[in-house]
């Protein structure tokens, strides 16, 4: 049921706003013991707020947009008075006496707070495995990793234990795990939604965005987030327009790009070619122009990523020093030592290797070499978005180059995990509005998911486009069956 759908019953009181609390933290109880979606579920909480709104519906006031909502946030979102670990060791006992900007629209839309959600240690990661706490598994085949690094998110939201719920995208951590959970995920713009309360990985990448089981419900989330925030000194002063208003725009006459060096990557899998093809060929029954589109420095993203994304890793993970918050080793004679081995002892070995690799790009002699250098690409890859979006209306790619793989199987190979982002980090690099949509399924029944990408603050297009295949396609109905996907 849809966010719309679920606040008409509510008005009408054909159900309370604690009947669907209670039914999501009953589908918690049956199945996150397999899936591991969550750190913490805040069940006491998520009923005295499902209380407050049956009341107040009760009572004839006028009920917020997301009242009775049940939704499930990233662990590496600030939540006042809950614990915010960002699936670290380094954070496991960090309470936060703040709380996000985005969370605080959130419950001052309505929304009920129904727990936190897994991810890779401190968003670094795509597919849950580094999360210091244990992986989050998919819905559709729990012996396969949801992506990540917002693996429990989409993994909550795909098997239907929230209505929806918020993650963070830095280099595709909310794409990427949509497409392998079969939900919507929606990276906006850089700068649309606050940052202010995110824990920072990358800043000049991270943005948060929501996952749901349809697009239409993506344009609610994300009307209640994004605007203005004098907390972050990198969010967008714009207006911020009707969202679901635009998904009733015609997509007759659009020009959807097709970018070509995407469906030419490397370990592209060709049933996942072969879905979003079709994906954009009901596009061009839709109404829409296909054209071939060339980005050259689209496949250089995700090298210009991992120089500019670990640098900045290193400057922000700099704070946890054992001494201010967060983990301190007690085992250490001095203070360098209580340093050395609280980061040692505090952190996990995927992000000691980013930060070994961010802080040796910044070091002396080598900065310009490979931190400055990788800002200019960044640059060119900025350019090359321009000069698409000068001919199109929008891009469609992949999301990822193959559907969800099993645990284990980049273990020993940290560059093949990392290509698993190559196709999202580019929308990153650019600060682009992008979105994931399923668009299919593999032999295996694991979803496929379509990417689309728009220009800046182009985010009523991009949700248009989104919610006019998924309305065509009906990919859902034909869904295989899954044992944890309702």
């Amino acid at each position: 049921m849809g966010i719309a759908e679920w606040r008409g019953q509510l008005e009408r009181g054909e159900v309370s706003a604690r009947e669907l609390t209670d039914q999501h933290l009953a589908r918690i109880e049956a199945v996150d013991g397999t899936l591991h979606s969550f750190l913490e579920v805040t069940a006491e909480r998520a009923r005295a707020d499902a209380d407050r709104v049956d009341a107040a519906r009760s009572a004839g006031e006028s009920l917020p947009p997301l009242a009775g909502v049940p939704l499930a946030i990233k662990d590496n979102l600030c939540t006042k008075g809950i614990r915010t670990t960002c699936s670290s060791r380094m954070l496991e006992q960090f309470v936060p006496p703040y709380e996000s900007t985005v969370t605080e629209r959130l419950w001052q839309a309505g929304g009920i707070l129904i727990g936190k959600t897994n991810l890779d240690e401190f968003a670094m990661g795509s597919s849950t495995e580094t999360s210091a706490f244990g992986p989050s598994r998919n819905p559709w085949n729990p012996e396969r990793v949801p992506g990540g690094s917002s693996g429990g998110s989409a993994s909550a939201v795909g098997s239907g234990e929230c209505v929806a719920a918020l993650g963070s995208d830095t280099g595709g951590s909310i794409r990427q795990p949509a497409a392998f959970c079969g939900v919507v995920g929606l990276k906006p713009t850089y700068g649309r939604v606050s940052r202010w309360g995110l824990v920072a990985f990358a800043s000049s990448l991270d943005q948060v965005g929501p996952f749901s089981t349809s697009v239409a419900d993506a344009a609610e989330l994300l009307q209640v987030i994004a605007g203005e925030d004098r907390r972050d000194g990198t969010c967008l002063k714009a207006p911020v327009p009707d969202y679901s208003a635009a998904l009733k725009a015609p997509v007759k006459g659009l020009r959807v790009g097709l970018v070509k060096e995407c469906f030419e990557a490397e370990g592209l899998d060709p049933q996942v070619k072969a879905s979003v093809l079709t994906a954009a060929a009901q596009l061009e029954a839709l109404g829409c122009e296909l054209v071939e589109v060339s980005c050259p420095r689209f496949n250089d993203g995700i090298a210009t990523y991992y120089v500019i994304a670990p640098s900045e890793a290193s400057a922000n993970l700099a704070r946890y020093d054992g001494v201010k918050y967060g983990y301190r080793s007690e085992q250490a004679a001095s203070l360098a030592e209580m340093t050395a081995r609280s980061r040692a002892e505090g952190f996990g070995d995927e992000v000691q290797r980013r930060i070994l690799i961010g802080t040796y790009a910044l070091s002396a002699g080598y900065v310009d070499a490979y931190y400055k250098k990788a800002q200019q690409v960044r640059t060119l890859i900025r350019r090359d978005f321009d000069a698409a979006f000068g001919s199109v209306d929008v891009l469609l790619t992949p999301t990822s180059p193959t559907t969800a793989f099993r645990f284990g199987a980049h273990a020993e190979d940290p560059l093949a995990m990392y290509l698993a982002d190559l196709l999202t980090i580019p929308a990153n690099m650019a600060g682009l509005p992008a979105i994931s949509v399923p668009c299919g399924f593999d032999d295996g029944g694991l979803p496929i998911g379509l990417q689309l990408i728009t220009g800046v603050l182009e985010e009523p297009r991009l949700l248009q486009v989104a919610h006019h295949y998924e309305q065509a396609a009906r990919v859902m109905d034909t869904r295989p069956s899954a044992a944890l996907v309702p």
